[in-house]
C-alpha cells in the first residue's frame, strides 16, 4: 500500500505545479523509506525473527498521522486506507498469536 503511495507521489512530481519541488521531493523520499522499511521489517517477521515486531508496530503505527493528513488534504480515496491499514498491521502484530509464533515472551 505504502509502495502505491509512493508511485502517486512520484506521479504527482512529474505532473503537478509544485510551489516547492524540493519539498515534494523531501515528501516522496520519506514515503519510499517508510516503504523500504516496512519491506524489510516484513521479511524479518515472515522469517519469525522477533526484534523486528516492535519497530514493525511503530511503522505502522506511523501510517497514521499519514492517512490522517491526507483524509484532511482532500485524499480521503487514499488515506482512508492507508490509516486502516496502519491500525489493522499494528492490530495483528500486538496480537497474542503474533506474539507465540515469534516466541516473544
Amino acid at each position: 500500500m505504502v509502495a502505491l503511495i509512493v508511485a502517486f507521489l512520484v506521479y504527482k512530481d512529474f505532473t503537478a505545479r509544485a510551489a516547492s519541488l524540493r519539498d515534494a521531493m523531501i515528501v516522496t523520499g520519506f514515503a519510499a523509506l517508510i516503504a523500504v522499511l516496512l519491506g524489510v521489517l516484513a521479511l524479518a517477521l515472515a522469517r519469525r525473527r522477533a526484534w523486528a515486531r516492535g519497530p514493525a508496530v511503530v511503522m505502522e503505527l506511523m501510517l497514521l498521522p499519514i492517512g490522517w493528513y491526507m483524509v484532511s488534504g482532500g485524499l480521503a480515496w487514499l488515506g482512508v486506507p492507508v490509516f486502516a491499514l496502519g491500525l489493522l498491521g499494528a492490530g495483528l502484530l500486538i496480537a497474542p498469536a503474533t506474539r507465540e509464533a515469534l516466541g516473544v515472551q
